[in-house]
């Protein structure tokens, strides 16, 4: 009998969502202040590289004959559905000069991508600030 890909998954498909984990540590972190620069630095990285390259938004990737984009479901802001074109598609949006407006755009264009962005500015932003000092002390 088939499983579905879910169950079949350690944690019952929660593994995508450590990002979560790490994003409320962070915040613990910097509340506490006793944790130091170097958790707060690995701990911003971490949920900066689940949004980037985990975290479940919507692919977004140009499609003929559709103006909203694909609706499948992708794993991070970089990287797009299972469709290997698609995948490409996102990644070189970065490169090309005329595509990255379009990249950008598309950061904010639902709910679940708004909340990644932010979520991933706002890691970079902390990991930034643990390098002042007596900031992150």
């Amino acid at each position: 009998m088939a499983t579905s890909g879910v169950r079949s998954k350690k944690l019952g498909g929660l593994g995508q969502w450590w990002g979560v984990l790490a994003g409320a540590l962070l915040i613990a972190a910097w509340i506490n202040k006793a944790a130091g620069p170097v958790v707060i630095v690995l701990l911003s990285s971490g949920v900066l590289l689940w949004c980037f390259f985990q975290a479940p938004v919507t692919c977004q990737a140009e499609v003929r004959g559709r103006t909203d984009g694909c609706r499948n479901n992708a794993s991070g802001l970089l990287l797009g559905c299972h469709i290997r074109q698609h995948r490409w598609q996102k990644l070189k949006m970065l490169v090309v000069r005329r595509q990255v407006r379009a990249f950008c755009s598309g950061l904010f264009s639902d709910g679940k991508a708004t909340v990644v962005t932010l979520a991933g500015l706002g890691s970079f932003a902390s990991g930034l600030a643990a390098f002042i000092p007596g900031l992150a002390d």
